[in-house]
């Protein structure tokens, strides 16, 4: 049984313990022991959140530090006026021989110092009046929204379209301002805002373009856009008192892979600016708006929610790379956000200052299909060095139709062959679609075509114009069109009409003959539009018409209605005893036509309606 000694530890007889003189001498910072002299170099230097310390000037030094004594506390000693405040921390600046610089900057002025750019980031106020797509005649109630933007050369603003849409009024409030400053809208870009995504767990993000050429049906990968259907927006403020101390945004180039990014706004969870940061994941072709257009886009990990968009991201030199747009929203996925790359904004701001109005991005007009298959090559009359898409079709309405014929394998555009599978050379190790090279031309460019057409190789020069759907994506901030007689509304289809009318979700709710023309139908004519009847408001003269509803007319007394204007003109100036509409599925509707229009007052009155036609249809 071993026995255990106790010492116990005598008062005041503790002995003081020093540390060593070559600790002493060591400097903090692993630095060189003699600091050189001060020079205007040091004072000059630049630096980045990367390197630069915090210290605390006050704090003892590691030679003064003593075990502390019991007894009575030492006098504290009157603290020199001269000297920094003591809760002051300064920055010390590492130069370029390693050294540690004399200058001295107060912490509180970091911030503004090392991301000067952030001042410049504005938070954007919008007070939104939406149309009723349901009800045309009217508005909903109108609702607030908060986003972010940033000043650019010129005295302008640029944030995200779908943070002015369907605005009454813009503010803007800078950073650390109590102030709000009424700002004007020189111009949205109506094109290009994928929105927040959502996919189906067994899918991939596969542009709806595609799907629309190898005729894949929308809900087996499911790409899910939100009521968002723009890209950028200009802004302005009149008051000089707004740009007082701000410095515009330079914007940078193209980032590469795992470049690191910053993106700075205004989201949820506070009203101050927030930051946050993280890599470039992927940059790719992107279908924007239903596959209407095909643009760059960048994928980042950084965190973009709601508020962020609109909102710079920024490069570690402090030059924007992108402007923050929408988040994907996924049980699988997590940190995965996408910006609106320098090279589509460049594009927008551009073709402002160019045409004094945004045209938008333009379009070949033609759907193609991969070549990867050997077989198909050679049925094409294709030599094993050629490579090429091949055409499936070509939209009437474009300036293509007259030049271009189906089964023509696209060879090259502006002199860059394409891949079988539609790519071509990117950066290196990298290749994109090669609507990249579409997209940056502007509307009424010329691009030289190479075809390959009977084994013959041909050379045409092609007018690059805009794109036109039969069912538009957007109403470019326009109130929807609307027609009524005898209680039966007649409207026009389009995304929004869809969204109105049957959410959301409204790629599996809405009638697959209306899906089939949204996805699939190309318009025979620039005024070609689809006509619905949107629903019959009840009265004596329409009993047993009740339960049409979002059904389409393709003929009024035997003439084929090409657009809504045409069918309330031939409406109007009809004198035959009977209307008769011919719709979808063979339903007819007759009515008399007196009886008809006399009725149609009545109905206006009892609905509170205005008019029995848009203005757009008066003209």
């Amino acid at each position: 049984m071993c026995s255990e000694t106790k010492h116990k530890r005598k008062r005041g007889g503790g002995r003081t313990k020093t540390r060593s003189p070559e600790l002493d001498n060591t400097n903090i910072n692993n630095n060189t022991a003699s600091p050189p002299s001060p020079s205007a170099a040091e004072d000059d230097a630049v630096f980045s959140a990367n390197n630069v310390e915090l210290a605390n000037t006050n704090a003892p030094s590691v030679s003064d530090r003593r075990v502390r004594r019991r007894g009575r506390p030492r006098k504290v000693p009157e603290p020199d006026p001269s000297a920094p405040a003591a809760n002051a921390k300064t920055l010390v600046l590492p130069v370029a021989n390693g050294a540690v610089s004399n200058s001295l900057i107060k912490a509180e002025n970091f911030v503004a110092r090392a991301v000067p750019e952030m001042d410049a980031v504005v938070k954007v106020f919008c007070v939104h009046t939406e149309p009723n797509f349901s009800l045309p005649w009217q508005r909903k109630r109108q609702y607030s929204s908060s986003s972010s933007g940033f000043v650019i050369k010129g005295r302008r603003v640029l944030t995200n379209a779908h943070s002015v849409e369907h605005y009454t009024q813009v503010k803007l409030k800078k950073r650390g301002s109590d102030t709000k400053y009424v700002a004007t809208v020189l111009a949205i870009g109506t094109e290009c805002d994928i929105g927040e995504a959502s996919f189906s767990p067994d899918s991939s993000f596969v542009p709806v373009e595609q799907a629309m050429i190898i005729h894949i049906r929308p809900h087996i990968f499911q790409c899910r856009m939100k009521d968002i259907s723009e890209m950028l927006a200009l802004l302005t403020v009149e008051d000089d008192e707004f740009w007082e101390g701000v410095s515009p945004v330079e914007f940078g180039d193209l980032p590469a892979l795992q470049d690191a990014v910053t993106v700075v706004g205004y989201p949820i969870g506070g009203d101050t600016i927030s930051v946050t940061s993280g890599v470039v994941s992927r940059i790719e072709i992107l279908s924007y708006v239903h596959g209407s257009t095909e643009l760059l886009g960048l994928q980042i990990d950084a965190a973009i929610n709601s508020g962020n968009s609109g909102g710079p991201a920024f490069n570690d030199k402090g030059t924007c790379v992108g402007i923050a747009f929408q988040s994907l929203k996924h049980e699988d996925a997590e940190n995965i956000g996408y910006v609106i790359p320098t090279p589509v904004i460049m594009h927008f701001i551009q073709d402002y200052e160019k045409n004094g109005t945004y045209t938008g991005f333009p379009i070949l007009g033609v759907e193609w299909q991969k070549i990867e298959n050997p077989d198909l090559r050679l049925s094409m009359g294709m030599k094993p060095d050629q490579k090429g898409v091949r055409i499936r079709r070509i939209d009437p309405t474009t300036p293509e139709y007259s030049v271009l014929k189906p089964s023509d394998v696209i060879l090259s555009f502006d002199g860059v062959h394409i891949a079988n599978d539609g790519t071509v050379p990117f950066r290196h190790g990298e290749r994109i679609g090669f609507s990249y090279l579409v997209s940056q031309k502007y509307t009424g460019d010329t691009a030289a075509i190479k075809v390959l057409r009977n084994s013959e190789t041909l050379k045409f020069k092609v007018k690059l114009g805009k794109h036109r759907r039969l069912v538009p994506a957007h109403n470019k901030g326009r109130p929807p069109s609307y027609y009524i007689v005898a209680g039966f509304v007649f409207s026009t289809v389009s995304v929004p009409y869809l969204r109105s009318e049957y959410g959301k979700d409204y790629e599996y709710e809405a009638p697959v003959k209306l899906l089939d023309k949204l996805l699939h139908e190309l318009p025979q004519s620039e005024d070609e539009q689809i006509v619905v009847v949107s629903q019959v408001l009840v009265a004596d003269i329409n009993i047993g018409y009740e339960d049409i509803v979002n059904t389409q007319i393709h003929a009024f007394n035997g003439q084929p209605v090409k657009n809504l204007k045409s069918l309330a003109s031939m409406v109007e100036s009809c004198n035959d005893e009977y209307l008769k509409f011919d719709l979808e599925y063979q339903q007819i509707v007759v009515l008399q036509t007196k009886t008809a229009k006399a009725a149609t007052l009545d109905i206006l009155a009892t609905h509170c309606i205005p008019s029995a036609m848009s203005d757009d249809l008066k003209a």
